[in-house]
Parts: structure tokens; C-alpha cells; sequence
């Protein structure tokens, strides 16, 4: 599976292509909070792996065991980008292995930035929105570089189960997920309990309103 996929596009060419798509967003033109919210949440050792975090699969496989269920899948952001450019979303063992073996691939083209501004602008938001930059517009009006630290925290929150969390679909269940966000941001030290604190009554009197 992974042979016949980067034999058909090699990375270089499916990053070139990927980048010259409508509403790209540089990752300079991303708010600092909003890329680490999504580290935060998503892969806290990102800068730190070479594509897979070993110690993040044997936590994940180890809570699946607690729970008798697959709650937590441990795969880093380059592997979720591997899967979003290459594969599909169907879980199954043989896609996770070739996922595996992209993400050696990923890591060696390009750079940790790089790996993270693609992840961001191929992921799914919700409401058809496929990329940070069409869903910072879509649910803010705005663009991404715009997003204050209650959209960024809230927007980090939705890739991981977009019909779930599309604040549009369901604020409650989005909120609760930017909670989510916001106490994994203050484990890694990106931001004090009480900015948190603040992002959160805020999102409860947009949920009161709403």
C-alpha cells in the first residue's frame, strides 16, 4: 500500500501540489497559540519524534486496554498527515503500517513546519471546510492569522471528530472539546490556568447566547 501510493505520487510532487491549492495558509500566517493548541492536543512531543512517538502508542495501547476498546490511537501528526494526503480514513491494521512507513517519508522531505502547515491544510473542520484557512473563514469571517486565542483553541479542537465537534453542529459537545484543548495547553506550559479559565467563560456565554 505504501509502495504502490508514493510510486504514484512522490512526496515532493504531492507536497508541491498540495501547496498550490486556493486559500493555502503559510504557517507564518498562523497564530502562535493556534499551532500550539493543536500540537497540544494532537501530538505534545511532535518536535521531538521522527514521525511515530513510540511512547504515545504504548499509552495509547495501554489505556485501550484499561477500557476493553480502541479509545486512543496515538498516531502523531505526521502519520494523521500521511493518512489525510495519501490513504483514507477507514481503520484498518495494513493502512496503519504503510501509514507508518509515509511518515519516515514525510519526516525526511520535509521540515517539522512544513509537516505541521500541510497537516493544517488538509484537514477536515467540519461544514466542508478542508483547510485552516477555509475554516477560519467559514466560522469566524476571518482569516487565520486573525483568530483570537478563544477561535484558535476552539478550531484546534475539531479535526479529531469534525461531525462531532463542528461548532455548528453541536456548540456544546465543540466546548466541551475546547476544554479539552485549553487544560492539554496548560499541562504543556503554553498557557497559564488562568488564560484558560478566561477562554472558557467565554465560550460559556457564547454557548448562553447562542
Amino acid at each position: 500500500m505504501y509502495r504502490t501510493a508514493i510510486t504514484e505520487m512522490p512526496v515532493k510532487e504531492k507536497v508541491a501540489s498540495i501547496k498550490a491549492k486556493e486559500n493555502y495558509t503559510q504557517i507564518e500566517e498562523m497564530p502562535e497559540t493556534y499551532k500550539n493548541a493543536v500540537i497540544a492536543v494532537e501530538d505534545r512531543r511532535f518536535y521531538l519524534h521522527n514521525g511515530v512517538d513510540v511512547i504515545a502508542i504504548s499509552r495509547a495501547i495501554l489505556n485501550d486496554i484499561k477500557a476493553r476498546a480502541l479509545i486512543e490511537g496515538g498516531s502523531t501528526i505526521t502519520q494523521q498527515l500521511a493518512k489525510n494526503i495519501y490513504f483514507t480514513q477507514k481503520k484498518e491494521l495494513t493502512r496503519k503500517i504503510a501509514e507508518i512507513f509515509m511518515a519516515f517519508e514525510l519526516e525526511k522531505a520535509c521540515s517539522k513546519d512544513e509537516i505541521l502547515e500541510l497537516y493544517l491544510n488538509t484537514s477536515y473542520f467540519g461544514d466542508g471546510y478542508y483547510c485552516v484557512g477555509d475554516a477560519a473563514q467559514g466560522y469566524f469571517g476571518k482569516k487565520p492569522s486573525e483568530m483570537t486565542l478563544y477561535e484558535s483553541t476552539l478550531l484546534a479542537g475539531i479535526p479529531n471528530a469534525p461531525s462531532v465537534y463542528a461548532p455548528t453542529k453541536n456548540p456544546d459537545l465543540a466546548t466541551q472539546r475546547q476544554r479539552q484543548v485549553l487544560e492539554k495547553m496548560v499541562e504543556c506550559g503554553y498557557l497559564t490556568e488562568d488564560n484558560a479559565i478566561s477562554v472558557m467563560a467565554e465560550a460559556e456565554e457564547f454557548l448562553k447566547e447562542s
